[in-house]
């Protein structure tokens, strides 16, 4: 039997925001979607990108939502309520500050700490039990975290992004295929390698 998956990348649309620390989310899944060949596609009645293809034996839908940040749960309510996948089945990408540069946690639940995306999905999920990816964007050491945020990596940084977002892909890929247990130890052996 066919199970389905839906990846979420958290971040803002727009140009503007490309290559910013706060887009991990978006990136992370567009590299899912380069890998296997899925192509987004805008779909209005859902407020995102969207992106699907078979992974073995699930179905994987992958989104990238357009209602900036703050709102993105509202995206990710329409999807999950149009193509009738459970919360449960669902993994949700995000930069964290409170993690290294790199690093890379996952949790089958969790609170939103402080990230107004992850508040915005609790709030349309109604549930802290849903899987976060999170990718570390390393604290900011001064000024303001808005700023930061919505800075751009270092060059330092950009040098080393490819293979975090590499790491990221193979722990959702496992997520998919062999579940939370696996994908949990991935993630960690993947972030050891960043520390």
């Amino acid at each position: 039997m066919t199970t389905k998956r839906l990846i979420v990348g958290l971040g803002n649309p727009g140009a503007a925001y490309i290559g910013t620390r706060h887009n991990i989310g978006f990136c992370v899944v567009q590299a899912f979607a380069k890998e296997r060949g899925f192509h987004f596609r805008q779909v209005t009645n859902i407020k995102g990108e969207l992106a699907q293809g078979n992974v073995g034996e699930s179905k994987v839908f992958l989104l990238t939502p357009v209602t900036y940040m703050n709102n993105s749960g509202e995206a990710v309510r329409a999807c999950l309520d149009y193509f009738d996948i459970s919360v449960e089945d669902m993994m949700v990408v995000v930069d964290d500050i409170a993690l290294p540069f790199g690093k890379i946690r996952l949790r089958p639940q969790g609170t939103a700490g402080g990230h107004n995306g992850l508040k915005s999905v609790e709030a349309y999920v109604r549930t802290q039990y849903y899987s976060r990816l999170r990718v570390g964007i390393a604290d900011r050491e001064h000024g303001d975290l808005a700023d930061y945020v919505l800075g751009r990596f270092t060059a330092e940084e950009s040098s080393k992004l490819p293979e975090i977002v590499k790491q990221a892909v193979s722990v959702l890929e496992t997520w998919v295929t062999n579940g939370i247990g696996p994908a949990m130890q991935s993630a960690n052996q993947e972030g050891e390698k960043n520390g």
